[in-house]
C-alpha cells in the first residue's frame, strides 16, 4: 500500500438543529464527522461522495446535495500516524463539505461504533477534534446569521 496523501475531507452532516456525531472503533471516546484522505487522482469533491458513502451508506440521490463550504484548515499528523504519510509530510490539509439532510436518519455505519444526532452546539462541544468543532461552529455562525448552511441568504 502507497502513502497517504495528507489532503482530507470533512462532512458535516446536519439537519436545521442537529449533527451527526460518529464514534470512532479505534478509539471509542472520539466522536467525529464523516473525514477522510483524497485517493491517487480523486477530487475533494470525489473523496467526499466516497467517504460519506463508505462511512454512513448515505448516497447523493433523492435530491440531497454535498457542498463544499470553501474552508479548508491545515492541522499537524499526530506522530502515531505520521508513517501512514510519506517521510517528512507533518501536515495534513482538510477540506469542509456539508451535507444538510431534512431530518435525521440511521446511517449504515462501517468504520464507527454508534451514532449521535445532537443539537448543534452539543455536537460541537461533543466532537474530538478541534477542526470538527470549528466546522460545526461556523455552521451555528451562519444559521445565527439567518444563512442557509452554505453561506447563502
Amino acid at each position: 500500500m502507497g502513502h497517504k496523501h495528507p489532503e482530507s475531507v470533512l462532512v458535516l452532516i446536519h439537519t436545521e438543529d442537529q449533527v451527526l456525531l460518529l464514534q470512532r472503533k479505534d478509539n471509542p471516546d472520539f466522536w467525529q464527522s464523516v473525514t477522510g484522505s483524497l485517493e491517487p487522482g480523486e477530487s475533494r469533491h470525489q473523496a467526499a461522495v466516497r467517504e460519506l458513502e463508505e462511512e454512513t451508506g448515505l448516497r447523493l440521490d433523492n435530491g440531497l446535495r454535498l457542498e463544499e463550504t470553501g474552508q479548508r484548515v491545515r492541522f499537524e499528523i499526530y506522530p502515531r500516524w505520521r508513517h501512514r504519510y510519506r517521510p517528512g509530510v507533518t501536515h495534513n490539509w482538510e477540506y469542509e463539505f456539508y451535507l444538510c439532510l431534512p431530518a435525521p436518519v440511521e446511517v449504515q455505519l462501517s468504520e464507527h461504533l454508534a451514532q449521535r444526532w445532537l443539537p448543534l452546539e452539543q455536537a460541537r462541544q461533543q466532537a474530538s477534534s478541534w477542526t470538527n468543532k470549528e466546522a460545526i461552529g461556523r455552521l451555528i455562525h451562519r444559521k445565527t446569521k439567518g444563512e442557509d448552511g452554505y453561506g447563502r441568504s
